[in-house]
């Protein structure tokens, strides 16, 4: 059942509802590894305590529902699944955070989007039709990063299927659409958004330059090489940043769509001067633009909190929160 003490019949428009979701974070590496707590980490209810406290104002859930959904028609999603996520929502609304429910890690869709599609539109049906008694400040994302062979017309021809089964049992609720290649920011232009849908917030993700954002990641071949790439704060690298964040939100103007910066960090084995560097002139220059934030991530590989000594880094949070 929907918390009904924070029920809101009322929803915001788009706008409204980017202004809500203000400075996030993403509880990243949790409930889209394929079985929570394989990847090193849980959510907790105390967590939400110190988010809400250090100031955030949301918080970006990425779920990895394919990982517990059947296989076959009609891809039930597992009934004791759904109840974790909505003990993790409801933590989260009664610290009086905004909550994204993002579609996480569904790799299966990027590879054979159409072998999957059909998949894919009946695990939304049953999350939208979960959580449609929810308040407004409950926020559907579609799908992260589509990349692969979910290209720029596959995406295209996919979202406004997946937004219909959405606006099925949540006519208003605002959602969460993003570009090809990752949420690229240089994609943003081939964006197809349907123009008589107005709860639409669109969103980027940001990691460049990628040589120092990912540099020593496990996951990623050859980024060992990239050890000790530092971010300066130089004119040029400031320069390579806000030129692309000025082509996002030329775009958002044209098209009257708010932003949302869903993703951006700098990886734990980064200098830690210039991640901080990074980290806080991303911050603002997305301010500057009225796009609202969500760093990733909250305690994991790029984590601005601590889960062994339940503390924050302090220089990170200072960099995201002044």
């Amino acid at each position: 059942m929907p918390p009904t003490s924070t029920f809101q019949p009322e929803i915001p428009d788009a706008f409204a509802a980017r202004a809500a979701l203000g400075r996030g974070v993403n509880m990243g590496n949790m409930l889209e590894a394929p079985r929570e707590g394989e990847w090193g980490v849980y959510i907790q209810e105390k967590y939400f305590d110190a988010i809400n406290a250090a100031g955030f104002d949301s918080v970006r859930i990425p779920i990895r529902w394919n990982a517990h959904a059947a296989a076959a028609a009609p891809y039930s999603v597992d009934a004791s699944f759904f109840a974790r996520v909505d003990q993790v929502v409801a933590w989260a609304l009664a610290r009086g955070l905004t909550v994204i429910v993002d579609f996480h890690h569904y790799e299966e869709m990027m590879s054979n989007p159409n072998g999957h599609r059909e998949r894919y539109l009946a695990i939304w049906r049953q999350v939208a039709e979960h959580y449609k008694d929810y308040p407004a400040t409950v926020l559907f994302e579609l799908l992260n990063e589509p990349n692969s062979a979910q290209d720029v017309s596959t995406w295209n021809s996919l979202l406004p299927q997946a937004l219909a089964v959405v606006r099925e049992s949540n006519p208003i609720r605002n959602v969460i659409i993003g570009p090809t290649q990752w949420n690229s920011a240089s994609m943003i232009e081939t964006l197809q958004l349907p123009a008589d849908d107005t709860r639409i917030i669109a969103t980027f993700h940001f990691y460049e330059p990628f040589e120092f954002t990912h540099q020593g990641a496990e996951w990623m071949d050859g980024a060992d090489a990239w050890l000790g790439t530092t971010w300066d704060a130089t004119d040029s690298q400031e320069n390579d940043i806000t030129r692309q964040f000025d082509r996002v939100a030329a775009w958002a103007r044209t098209n009257n769509r708010p932003i949302l910066l869903g993703e951006f960090g700098a990886y734990s084995k980064g200098d830690p001067a210039s991640r901080v560097r990074w980290t806080s002139f991303v911050a603002r220059e997305a301010e500057k633009r009225d796009f609202a934030w969500a760093y990733w991530e909250f305690c994991a590989g790029f984590g601005v909190y601590d889960p062994n000594t339940d503390t924050w880094r302090e220089d990170l949070l200072n960099a995201l929160i002044p």
